[in-house]
């Protein structure tokens, strides 16, 4: 279990690795263990390397985490594993376990908020206290400090910025959750990312360490829809005692409980250079890292606000060569470029005075495969907003319904439709889905190949033409879909999906066959109908009526070549990545009864009067 455990921390922390990587060689550090007291007394655990044999004062690299710090199988901290250019570069690095989990003193809250009155204690005084103790105990610093974090270490580098020591010169937030109810971990949209949330709160409220529920078997979407209502976790199997799953059940909407804890409500104008990284198919938190360089942005007067993004999955950047993700290649070794030519010169310049800056915001154009720099994110020139309408004959044109329905009311040629059942709900990867750290697939979902759900009666598919040049999208995508259900609740899905040539040749070899006609989901997003018209206070809707429904697909760079063709798939389930909306309206999804869950007739529109299209930012 021990083994098992470990793997599940490696994979949680970063990302799951995609190249097998050379074992460092740390021997140029001196290693230093610490317990340092905060202002409540209460003591972290902290792990401190320093080069041996520095020429001089060296700045402070800091990193916390609550999936423990310690590498016993090889006698170092963890984290040292993917800083090995950082290592080159040299640097003191610190390394923590936070209040309440491993070897750290204290009572751990998952997400904890920012503190509500000057006395107590929070991530940010955590940070504080600890940067204050390393200042006059640790011998040759050059007073500055940089911080880190991916996942929940980028959230806590964030919280760390709110009220900064004054020593911190240098932070980068990496994949941090913004809002856990509106595009994070536990929810997007009001919709409850299920597996996720289920084993994520098992995994960090079970013990001091991380936990990995015990599934009766290895496909756990079986498991999930054998559990029925949500209103069995607590029934059968957590019996209230972890305090996320009981969040989850007492805040079903968007209230203070939620509104308080999303970091991006609490930014202020930056208060020193901030670097945020973001995976363009981050399977847990991609809205997050977006939505607070969009924040600092509006408040950035002094040029302090960067960002990177790239062809990464959560965490990805830190870890492989970033040259694949699934069967995607992206003919050069990303991660590393990131690492060597983003972040190292990055933590350089504002902590050592060295280098020069890249612009302000770099990103990796997918599709070409080509790295960009920007003034700002998203390009502020050169872009059009272009609809791409939902067509009749499952077509998809930047020309509009024509005025040959201008003047008939609705009739079966005006939309398409399908049946959404609770019981058969569509799968968001290729089963059998493993738990989520503990098998292969989740790291790389959002790359699979989208023909596995193409054929199913329940997922609407539009496609155009074969394209007669490059369409590069840069920026923020949108769904504006004209709905309807018999039910009085539900789910929209909608996916923009980039569809290779169909190819064929007896000398093909085997990767060119499998790319054959691929489906690479692009960008993608849910949207709970009852909070169509606010997060904070759900409502019904009415059957049988169109309505409308905004999908904020979230932003992109990437172009779809000339020969490929643009896809856009609608469905309401996405098992069991989100849990299964009833289709009927109750006031708390997780208090339902198995009863509540029903079939639903969904139809999209596409007439005139009511015409369903994704606005894209295309690059002109």
């Amino acid at each position: 279990m021990k083994r098992l455990l470990l793997a599940f921390v490696l994979i949680a922390l970063p990302a799951l690795a995609q190249t097998p990587q050379p074992e460092p060689d740390f021997s140029s550090l001196s290693r230093q263990e610490a317990m340092i007291p905060t202002r409540d007394g209460v003591k972290l655990y902290t792990e401190i390397f320093a080069p041996k044999n520095a020429s001089g004062p060296l700045p402070f690299l800091i990193t916390r985490t609550p999936y423990g710090v310690m590498d016993d199988e090889h006698g170092y901290a963890r984290g040292l594993r993917v800083y090995q250019e950082l290592v080159r570069e040299g640097y003191i690095f610190v390394f923590q376990d936070i209040r309440g989990r491993y070897k750290s003193e204290g009572k751990f809250v998952m997400n904890r908020p920012p503190r509500t009155d000057r006395n107590g204690i929070d991530e940010g005084t955590d940070t504080y206290d600890t940067i204050d103790w390393l200042l006059k105990n640790v011998p040759n610093n050059n007073g500055r400090a940089g911080i880190l974090g991916i996942s929940y270490g980028g959230f806590l580098t964030v919280m760390s910025v709110l009220e900064p020591h004054p020593a911190l010169k240098a932070a980068a937030e990496q994949a941090s959750p913004a809002d856990m109810f509106l595009g994070d971990d536990f929810h997007h949209n009001g919709a409850f990312r299920l597996s996720y949330g289920f084993e994520y709160a098992a995994m960090m409220e079970t013990s001091k360490e991380n936990y990995a529920f015990q599934f009766d078997r290895a496909d756990t979407f079986q498991w999930y829809l054998n559990l029925g209502a949500l209103s069995n976790v607590n029934a059968l199997y957590l019996h209230s005692a972890l305090p996320t799953w009981n969040d989850f059940v007492a805040h079903p909407n968007y209230d203070q409980f939620w509104q308080y804890q999303a970091v991006w409500a609490h930014l202020t104008e930056p208060k020193l250079p901030i670097l945020n990284v973001a995976g363009w198919w981050d399977q847990e938190d991609f809205w997050g890292p977006m939505k607070i360089y969009e924040t600092l942005e509006k408040k950035d007067a002094h040029n302090m606000n960067y960002l990177a993004a790239g062809p990464w999955n959560h965490g990805g950047w830190s870890r492989s060569t970033g040259r694949v993700l699934g069967d995607i290649d992206f003919g050069s070794n990303t991660s590393e470029y990131y690492r060597a030519n983003i972040q190292a010169p990055w933590f350089a310049y504002w902590l050592k005075d060295k280098g020069t800056l890249p612009k302000e915001a770099v990103t990796f154009e997918t599709g070409s495969n080509r790295w960009r720099q920007f003034d700002a994110w998203p390009p502020r020139q050169g872009i059009t907003r272009r609809k791409l309408y939902l067509r009749a004959a499952h077509a998809l044109s930047f020309d509009a319904p024509g005025s040959e329905t201008s003047n008939r009311g609705q009739d079966a040629n005006d939309f398409d439709s399908y049946i959404s059942d609770p019981a058969n709900p569509v799968p968001y990867r290729h089963r059998p889905i493993y738990p989520t750290y503990q098998g292969p697939g989740w790291g790389t979902w959002l790359v699979e190949d989208q023909r596995f759900v193409e054929s199913r009666p329940d997922t609407l598919t539009w496609k155009s033409e074969v394209l007669d040049h490059d369409i590069t999208v840069a920026g923020d995508i949108v769904a504006h879909l004209f709905a309807s259900t018999s039910g009085s609740d539900s789910d929209w899905v909608v996916k923009l999906i980039d569809v290779y040539p169909e190819t064929f040749a007896p000398n093909q070899t085997d990767e060119q066959k499998k790319m054959s006609g691929y489906e690479l989901m692009v960008a993608d997003e849910i949207l709970r109908a009852r909070f169509r018209n606010s997060f904070e206070k759900p409502e019904p809707t009415t059957p049988n009526q169109v309505t409308p429904i905004t999908v904020d697909l979230h932003t992109a760079d990437h172009a779809f070549l000339k020969g490929h063709r643009i896809m856009v798939q609608v469905q309401s389930t996405w098992f069991p990545l989100y849990d299964r909306n009833p289709q009927k309206f109750v006031p708390n999804i997780f208090e339902a009864k198995d009863s509540d869950y029903q079939p639903a007739t969904q139809k999209i529109y596409r007439s005139r009067a009511n015409a369903s299209y994704v606005e894209l930012p295309v690059e002109e």
